[in-house]
């Protein structure tokens, strides 16, 4: 079996394929340039460096949110685009369950935290239990305060990563009342290694979707929505007064 992956979720941009129990590639870029500018040549690349026929693949996996309103579109638009061009199912798998996989068989909670701004994180509480993930508490977004609390009334080690780390860690240090760490620098971030590992999983128990079907999970609106959502308030409510 073999899964092509894609990751253009946050601020990293991934690409992998692995074979069975093997990867065969995987080209990720922390830097600054655009998902749109870097998505199509690094899979371009993998597929001229492991001479990769990509009608061999079985099925596209693609981290499906939430994260980077920006990032996300690219990454559907692509896999959704390749689906379709090579008839292929597409494997939805949620950014924060493949944040944790990074972590396989770590002991205690796993927390990734994706920074959401406005002081708010995409996060969910993990373990691994019999070598599988287990999942505590699903991806949602949240104060980050309200997460801190939610972990010091769990009363259990965690570790934390993602990108949501360097902006939260002093509110960390403050808050929290369990021991914790923060996950190494080959492991912290999105890694389309894991988004194929967890995607192979997910093709085995039939968990897949058509190209036309994928659509992003975003947990909330973007910020042009929740501005002219706000625009449209104020409009009515100043309607209402004259």
């Amino acid at each position: 079996m073999k899964i092509l992956a894609l990751d253009s979720s946050g601020i990293v941009a991934s690409v992998a394929v692995v074979e069975d129990d093997t990867l065969l590639a995987e080209y990720t870029v922390n830097y600054k340039k655009t998902h749109s500018q870097t998505l199509l040549p690094m899979l371009d690349e993998i597929v001229k460096m492991t001479e990769l026929d990509l009608e061999s693949i079985d099925a596209i996996a693609v981290a499906a949110g939430p994260g980077s309103f920006t990032g996300l579109r690219i990454g559907s638009a692509t896999a959704k685009g390749l689906g379709l061009a090579l008839k292929k199912p597409l494997v939805a798998v949620p950014t924060v369950d493949a944040l944790a996989y990074n972590l396989y068989d770590a002991q205690g909670l796993i927390c990734p935290i994706m920074d959401a701004r406005r002081s708010q994180v995409y996060t969910g509480v993990y373990r691994f239990e019999n070598h599988q993930l287990v999942t505590l508490k699903k991806q949602w977004a949240a104060p980050v305060d309200e997460l801190l609390e939610e972990l010091n009334q769990r009363g259990e080690t965690v570790t934390f990563l993602g990108d949501g780390v360097p902006v939260f860690r002093e509110k960390i240090a403050q808050k929290l009342e369990v021991p914790y760490s923060f996950a190494p620098a080959h492991v912290n971030k999105q890694r389309a290694a894991a988004v194929a590992a967890l995607g192979s999983i997910y093709y085995k128990e039939g968990r897949t979707e058509t190209a036309a079907e994928h659509v992003p999970e975003y947990l909330r609106v973007s910020q042009a929505e929740r501005e002219r959502a706000e625009r449209e308030k104020a409009q009515k409510q100043e309607g209402a007064t004259v």
